[in-house]
């Protein structure tokens, strides 16, 4: 879901007001509010973590303890973008867990973490389009890991720089530039996946 919109009386808010609404009902102790707003990101949560992490088990686990923590936590801080706040939040819980599987220690966290795109990211039906879906899921993968989180989050969820670069723990222009060279790149890899395509077979 690209935006949550709500007519409220006369005026339809600007998409992400109305998640805020929520998290600030969330805050004041609204459970129902609370129910919301894991109705509304649980499947996009599961989406995103998908690509962070294999493990289907512990990822409905850190998800689970996300929102647990939010209940427990109501008088945090504010936030600008709900979206973004659990995504960054569901990632450092992932990588976390994982480090506290294979460490035992989770004091220091990797800078970065394998990021998979796979078919399910597409949604299609027809087989040209889905020929070059298989091209393209082809090229994204074989950008390095943070080029294919921020296409993922830019692209995928229409997240903003500001929002791209929260969840990422980069600055402004990093995510610009990771975002340019992705792009650059990605460019180039599909004109050499489709030239291939032509070579014969001997």
């Amino acid at each position: 879901m690209a935006s949550l919109l709500l007519r409220n009386t006369h005026c339809l808010l600007k998409p992400g007001d109305a998640d805020i609404m929520l998290w600030t009902s969330l805050k004041k102790g609204d459970r129902d509010a609370l129910g919301k707003l894991f109705s509304v990101y649980y499947p996009l949560l599961i989406k995103y973590g998908n690509k962070l992490c294999a493990d289907h088990e512990l990822l409905e686990d850190c998800i689970q303890d996300l929102f647990a923590d939010i209940w427990q936590s109501k008088a945090g801080s504010e936030v600008g973008s709900v979206k973004a706040y659990l995504f960054k939040a569901l990632k450092y819980k992932v990588f976390k867990k994982q480090r506290n599987r294979l460490f035992k220690d989770t004091t220091e966290l990797p800078d970065e973490m394998t990021f998979e795109i796979s078919q399910e990211t597409f949604l299609v039906e027809e087989q040209e389009n889905k020929e070059r879906v298989r091209k393209v899921i082809e090229a994204l993968n074989q950008l390095p890991n943070r080029q294919r989180e921020v296409i993922y989050l830019k692209i995928f969820h229409e997240l903003s720089y500001e929002e791209v670069s929260d969840i990422m723990n980069i600055n402004y222009q990093v995510c610009r530039n990771l975002m340019s060279q992705a792009i650059k790149t990605l460019r180039k890899i599909l004109v050499i996946i489709s030239a291939i395509a032509f070579i014969p077979i001997s």
